[in-house]
């Protein structure tokens, strides 16, 4: 059996965060990083896009604003963060105040999938060659917190300490953990929406700011801007009963990369259930499978004109001379989403994108596809025996997006950090 002092599962920000911070403080100490996925994954992938602003990522219940700060500055010290400008957005959020919509300020930085690629290339290789052990393509199965022993399809681990990031992909992961080794949880809210595309001349705002973020009434919002050389994909979930279903999400390229006039953007609404229902997964996941059963395996998407009309999209009619672009997203089914998409949902997000419209004109021209469903599951919300360090038993942390204390790429990182802190801590 192999020994470590610091066992990290999962290298996205929470884990990458985590390893540069012991090994800034326990240089001689044994780190290893393990994920399931053959090379690096997590949010520094996908895009690669960072807000630097509270509380955008951070869940207020756990990051109050004076301990966010102080860990985004630790954060930005790290990843130097080139800040791109925003500019004439003053009549943006002119319009928006009048019709009860709020345009928030942030300081946002965008190195798109290639540029992200690039820099979890450099912090790996970095945090390899100071000695960390990261083994990629190894899948953790089990723990045993009493002997402190993790279980992976390669082998049993010892640890002094232990972090657990499966992220949002690893959402079911864990909660199937927390479940087998007796840390009580909640997991009753969940994001659900849809992803809009349309031509960047319909959505100029995003030339003066790349990510706008308004919030709308009834806890909708927008959210992952992506521009320029921007693309619509599909990403594989699995059910607790091994059923397959897509979430829609976007990205996109840096600026190296020839530009193709198309945006995207989500627009969601954040629910949260009481009883009887308890489960956000659950309901989820058959939110998911219902998109599947009408698409035929696939996600749907529809023209805003053809949902104006009550009718659904054709494949015959999707590309129709009235419409400038065509989809990125081919793998697609053209269909009405107004026949899976829950009636309350559909309500609030349409009449925020009637809202968005007043204030961006044109985002709603008849030829913008909507495309669904675009689920985010980072609801696990677990009973921390130290909540300031994300201490769920002694020895193991939970952070990350999987575990619910943090939305998006910096929060994410600060969890690490906020971890690394509580090993440290813990270390004589």
């Amino acid at each position: 059996m192999e020994y470590v002092d610091f066992l990290l599962v999962g290298t996205g920000p929470t884990g990458l965060g985590a390893a540069f911070e012991l090994l800034a403080h326990k240089p001689s100490s044994r780190i290893m990083l393990i994920d399931k996925a053959k090379v690096s994954s997590g949010g520094l992938r996908n895009d690669c896009k960072m807000n630097f602003t509270y509380p955008i990522g951070f869940p207020v219940d756990f990051w109050p604003r004076d301990l966010a700060e102080q860990y985004l500055e630790r954060v930005t010290a790290v990843l130097k963060p080139d800040i791109m400008e925003r500019k004439n957005v003053g009549a943006y959020s002119k319009r928006a105040q009048k019709i009860g919509v709020e345009l928030l300020d942030v300081k946002q930085a965008h190195l798109g999938t290639d540029g992200g690629l690039q820099l979890i290339n450099k912090l790996i290789k970095e945090l390899e060659h100071k000695g960390v052990n990261v083994s990629l393509g190894e899948t953790m199965l089990d723990l045993d917190p009493v002997k402190r022993i993790a279980k992976t399809d390669q082998r049993e681990l010892q640890y002094k300490a232990i972090l657990i990031a499966p992220g949002r992909g690893g959402f079911d992961f864990l909660r199937k953990l927390m479940t087998n080794i007796g840390i009580p949880f909640s997991d009753n809210s969940i994001d659900v929406g849809i992803r809009v595309e349309t031509r960047e001349i319909h959505y100029p705002i995003v030339k003066d700011y790349y990510d706008p973020k308004f919030l709308f009434p009834e806890r909708v919002r927008t959210f992952c801007t992506n521009s320029r050389s921007a693309h619509v994909v599909k990403e594989r979930y699995e059910t607790g009963h091994g059923e397959t279903y897509y979430s829609v999400n976007g990205h996109a390229w840096s600026a190296e990369r020839p530009a193709n006039g198309l945006v995207n953007f989500a627009i969601l609404r954040s629910v949260e259930f009481t009883e009887p229902l308890a489960s956000g997964q659950d309901f989820a996941e058959m939110l998911g499978l219902q998109a599947m059963l009408a698409g035929g395996g696939k996600p749907l998407m529809q023209r805003v004109g053809d949902f104006r009309m009550g009718k659904r999209s054709t494949r015959d009619g999707f590309n129709h001379d009235l419409f400038d672009f065509e989809p990125t997203l081919k793998d697609c089914t053209p269909g009405d989403i107004s026949l899976v998409m829950p009636a309350k949902f559909l309500r609030s997000i349409w009449k925020a994108l009637k809202l968005l419209d007043t204030i961006v004109p044109g985002v709603l021209h008849p030829s913008t596809i909507m495309y669904y469903p675009e689920i985010k599951l980072y609801a696990n919300k677990p009973q921390f025996k130290d909540k300031r360090y994300f201490m769920a038993i002694d020895g193991v942390y939970l952070a990350g997006d999987g575990a619910g204390t943090s939305r998006g790429i910096t929060a994410a990182w600060a969890s690490g950090l906020r971890v690394a802190d509580g090993m440290l801590k813990g270390e004589p």
